[in-house]
């Protein structure tokens, strides 16, 4: 073979993989489909409150005042045939609450899915789930935690979905929690959203706007390599987590961008890292270094304070919903698409 053809077959080649490589960065930077979003709830309408985790022992009194809550408002509700059920950890076979459940996505009289509890359980019960019916007339998923295996299935079929408190959030005290409390309110029923988040010094500075999605951590975590695992690219990313190591918390975020997950990612907003854990070889630095520490590579607004997650304070936010959100040393601004 002449040397003038071995270099034009390199050339040919080089062109090749440039061009590949070009096709394969545009893709990431494809617009999501703008997803579906509920009707917004309004006097009359019903809500179902089921449990597709963990159990609710002695809790009855939890959900009796969900139920006053949502009459209070006009709303009318109905408790799934298994929510006081109890099966070892879980509040039923998971036959029983994905029975449940999928009873509440079809009933063409609901028009929200109030989760009553956390804990463990929902992904035990999501590939059983048909949304053939559901998406003839959408309704609203609530809940976090746990519940976070089901708002990534929901975004994934293509639905917004509600973050924000469940039955056993409620205190004996309600004005314990009314910002929680009016929060959810205003998003069940589609008044504006907008957060002021106290400043931290952690804060990345800058200005994100993209869909948000999230919940906890180690929910995120799990759903890695399933058809469940969200794909970030342009979205910014909504964390929180109860009860774990430092170092647990910085194994899972390694592992999620080493799969890529922060690769295209548009922004990260910080909730709640509760009750952490103390190991006996201490981690050295605070929660927010260990996430900058983790994230140091990207360029995107990281905002810590968001009041979201495992504490009374718990405020809702429309996943699937485009944000804007502006960081600030001082203070950060989240404010929900109308």
């Amino acid at each position: 073979m002449s040397k003038i053809t071995i270099l034009f077959s390199l050339c040919c080649l080089l062109f090749l993989g440039e061009n590949n490589q070009s096709q394969v960065h545009e893709s990431k930077k494809i617009k999501p489909i703008t997803l579906i979003q509920p009707p917004y709830l309004k006097a009359g309408d019903t809500v179902a409150i089921v449990a597709p985790s963990g159990i609710l022992k002695n809790r009855q009194k939890e959900v009796q005042q969900a139920v006053d809550l949502l009459k209070s408002w006009g709303l009318h509700a109905i408790v799934g045939d298994h929510v006081f059920s109890q099966d070892n950890h879980f509040a039923g076979t998971d036959a029983q609450r994905c029975e449940d459940f999928q009873k509440a996505m079809d009933n063409p009289t609901v028009s929200a899915i109030w989760c009553a509890r956390g804990g463990y359980g929902t992904v035990r019960i999501l590939d059983k789930l048909d949304f053939a019916t559901f998406k003839l007339k959408p309704k609203w998923l609530i809940g976090y935690s746990d519940i976070t295996a089901l708002h990534n299935q929901f975004h994934n079929e293509g639905f917004e979905s509600i973050h924000a408190l469940m039955c056993t959030s409620l205190t004996d005290d309600l004005n314990d929690i009314s910002e929680s409390i009016e929060t959810f309110r205003k998003a069940i029923f589609g008044e504006p959203l907008t957060y002021t988040l106290e400043g931290s010094k952690y804060n990345r500075v800058g200005t994100a706007s993209g869909e948000l999605v999230g919940g906890n951590l180690t929910m995120l975590h799990t759903m890695l390599g399933s058809k469940t695992s969200i794909d970030t690219s342009g979205k910014i990313l909504f964390i929180e987590e109860i009860g774990e190591y430092k170092y647990h918390i910085d194994r899972m975020l390694q592992s999620m961008k080493r799969a890529g997950y922060f690769d295209e990612c548009a922004g990260v907003l910080v909730g709640d890292m509760s009750k952490l854990r103390k190991n006996t070889t201490l981690w050295g630095s605070s929660i927010e270094q260990l996430i900058l520490d983790a994230l140091s590579e990207y360029d995107f607004p990281i905002a810590f304070n968001m009041p979201a997650g495992h504490e009374k304070d718990n405020r809702a936010m429309i996943l699937g919903r485009t944000i804007e959100m502006k960081v600030g040393k001082e203070q950060s601004t989240v404010v929900f698409e109308e």
